[in-house]
Parts: structure tokens; C-alpha cells; sequence
């Protein structure tokens, strides 16, 4: 049987849980439940600037979903807070959940997250060597050379979805981490090293320090030094940080300068970076907590100092600069690339995804759990999602 959800009934109780139901209406529009959903984000991160130990705990969810984008994963915890349950660990939609075999329960709300709309438009130059995209299928016009098809956002969509709490049936098998799991932290290296390399940069391990940090990292020549002085885990650490740097804050950094945290801006750039580490290691079972401790409590900070700056500065912007801007695109930038080097070192886990197991969702192959070998014996077997 399908639940609430899926009906008028569950609409109008999701819209309560997240303070959507203000026009009194029995079910929103899609373009107020994008509207509704954008206000409760920008409320997140609002109080986020307000205090900043949000931060980290946007930083703690986003480790564990990171595959979502960084503002729905914001609205997840939000959503799941408001109902008085723990943070959402593995979400999807309710025919996905049906495709691996659970049902979503009975009297169950969904959860609200922002998805694209696309549209399949064709491409074509026409003969004044303008571009132009038209519906696929249409007649190509006239003189006009066809570019091929492409997938193109058109807007934003609100998308119902059900954590792996609110569903009963086949246990998913999922590998341990944190304080159950034994971290490979050579392998961790060297996956880390495989991503600065997959950016065209060296990784070297130095005696050689600069100032009075442990890591450095060089966009001409496209190099990044790590003190050799450092334990194994710190050495990893300080590599996820100068990543964050490689990731985000290169010489073309548009959106970095537009927001006041590229390498120009040091403040809100080494926040990110250190939120880069921060979510990276945590994914992996180590927590940074009380050494990312000083560059995460300054986030607000630096926020406030951006928006300040660019207030001052480029009055005649198009792009606003509130701070809920400015965290909105720290957050999202923070979640891609961490979500860019999750990728390749793949900790144990589904960054939150079900659609992450489609390729085995049982206990191998070795390369599902890279960084942590084979799932982890323990007395309790492997962790069991759902009930």
C-alpha cells in the first residue's frame, strides 16, 4: 500500500513540518514548494552564520550524505530535526526504495529535497555562427548545422523522498566506519594522492615549510608539499585541506572571487578548504573535530567579513552578497568538492544514496570498500540500515 506520502494528505503534513502551509491552502503549488524550500535554506543558513557550531554539524550530515548537493542535505536535517528523529543516514524516493525490496510505513511523510527539471533540447549553429538550442525533434532550421542533443536544467522541482528509517523490508548490508572500523591510512594517502594528481598536481612529502603551516600548495607549478614532520593521519589531513585549496581556489576561481573566498580572500578560502578536510576525513571514521576546531569556529566570521567587504567594494553587482548567499555557496562548493574526492577514495558507506549500491549491493567486490579493505568483522556482524 502506498503511504501518506504520495497523497494530498502527506503533502500538506510535509509542508507543516517545514512551515509551508502558511497559505492556508490544502497543498502547494510547485512553485511555492520551491519557493517555501529556498526561505527554509536560506533560515539554515542564516542561523548558521548566527552560530557557528552549526557549521560543523552541517559539516557532520554532509559527511554522511555526500552525495546529496549541500543544500538539500541541509533541508534533509533540518526536516528530520523538526520531527524530533536522528539525521538522516541513506535517502531515496519511494519507487527506488521499492526497487530494492522496502516499502516506505505506513502514516510516513516524506521528506523534501530541491531536484533539477530538464529538458532534452537540440543544439544548432545557425548561419551567422549563432548558437541556438531548440525542442528536440523539431526541424532543424534552414542552413542550420545540428550540434547534437543536450540535457539542460530548466528549473527547479520539489522531490519527495524517504529516509532508510522510515522504510521496513530487505536489509541493506552496509560496511562499518568510524570507531568500528581500522582506517588504512596508507591507502587513504594514496587515494588522496590519486586525486591531486587527477588535477594535474604532485604531491610531495617535504622537510620544507612555509610560515608556520604543514602544507602548501603551488598552482604554477602545480605541486602540493606536505611536512614529511607529520604523523601518517596528519599527513592525510593536511592533503585533504591543500585539496580543498586545488578544488576550489585556482587562478580562475570566478565564483571564489565573487564570494570573497578565493586564495585572495584568506579568511573564508581556508574555511573552506579546512570544511573540505573536515567532511572528507569524518566520511572516512576520523574525527577532526577539536584540530579543525579554530578555522571552523571562524566561518561565521569570515562570512560577515565577506559580506561587509563586498558590500563596500561592488555596490554595483548583480549577484547578491547577503551572508545567506555567501554560506549558500560555501556550503554548495564545499559539498562538490568533497564530494569530487569522496568519489575516488570511497569510504565505507552509501554517501546517502541508495542508488550507490546498483553495482553490488552485497559484500564485495574489495574495490566497494577501498581505504577499509573488506567489510570489517565485528561481534555485531555488518551494519543493518532500516529495520
Amino acid at each position: 500500500m502506498a503511504p501518506e506520502s504520495e497523497d494530498v494528505s502527506s503533502a500538506v503534513a510535509a509542508d507543516a513540518a517545514l512551515g509551508l502551509n502558511e497559505s492556508g491552502r490544502s497543498r502547494m503549488t510547485p512553485e511555492e514548494r520551491i519557493a517555501a524550500l529556498t526561505d527554509g535554506l536560506h533560515r539554515i543558513l542564516e542561523r548558521a552564520v548566527e552560530s557557528p557550531s552549526q557549521w560543523q554539524m552541517l559539516l557532520d550530515a554532509s559527511a554522511t550524505l555526500w552525495r546529496y548537493s549541500g543544500g538539500n542535505v541541509a533541508l534533509l536535517k533540518m526536516q528530520m530535526a523538526q520531527r524530533g528523529t536522528d539525521d538522516p543516514t541513506l535517502v531515496a524516493g519511494y519507487k527506488e526504495w521499492a526497487r530494492h525490496d522496502r516499502t516506505v510505513l505506513r502514516g510516513e511523510h516524506a521528506l523534501w529535497v530541491i531536484a533539477p527539471r530538464t529538458a532534452r533540447l537540440q543544439q544548432v549553429t545557425l548561419p551567422d555562427g549563432t548558437r541556438q538550442r531548440i525542442p528536440a525533434g523539431e526541424r532543424v532550421p534552414h542552413g542550420a548545422v545540428d550540434d547534437g542533443k543536450k540535457t539542460v536544467i530548466t528549473g527547479w522541482r520539489g522531490q519527495a523522498v524517504f529516509d532508510v528509517s522510515q522504510t521496513q523490508g530487505t536489509p541493506l548490508l552496509v560496511p562499518r566506519g568510524g570507531a568500528d572500523s581500522v582506517l588504512d591510512e596508507a591507502e587513504l594517502w594514496g587515494s588522496l594522492a590519486t586525486v591531486a594528481g587527477s588535477h594535474g598536481f604532485n604531491v610531495e612529502v617535504t622537510d620544507a615549510q612555509y610560515g608556520l603551516t604543514s602544507g602548501f600548495t603551488d598552482f604554477t607549478h602545480r605541486r602540493v608539499q606536505v611536512g614529511a614532520w607529520l604523523s601518517p593521519e596528519e599527513r592525510a589531513a593536511v592533503l585533504a585541506h591543500e585539496l580543498g585549496h586545488v578544488l576550489l581556489h585556482g587562478p580562475d576561481d570566478a565564483v571564489g572571487r565573487l564570494y570573497g573566498s578565493s586564495a585572495d580572500h584568506r579568511g573564508l578560502a581556508e574555511v573552506e578548504a579546512e570544511s573540505v578536510a573536515y567532511t572528507v576525513l569524518k566520511a572516512h571514521g576520523i574525527d577532526r573535530g577539536p584540530q579543525s576546531a579554530t578555522y571552523l569556529a571562524g566561518w561565521a566570521d569570515a562570512v560577515i567579513e565577506t559580506e561587509q567587504d563586498a558590500k563596500a567594494h561592488d555596490a554595483g553587482l548583480r549577484h547578491p552578497v547577503s551572508r545567506a548567499d555567501i554560506a549558500k555557496s560555501v556550503l554548495g562548493r564545499v559539498t562538490a568538492a568533497s564530494k569530487g574526492i569522496l568519489e575516488i577514495t570511497n569510504p565505507p558507506g552509501f554517501g546517502g544514496k541508495i542508488t550507490a549500491i546498483d553495482a553490488d549491493p552485497g559484500l564485495s567486490p574489495a574495490a566497494s570498500y577501498a581505504a577499509v579493505g573488506q567489510p570489517l568483522r565485528s561481534v555485531d556482524g555488518p551494519a543493518m540500515a532500516g529495520p
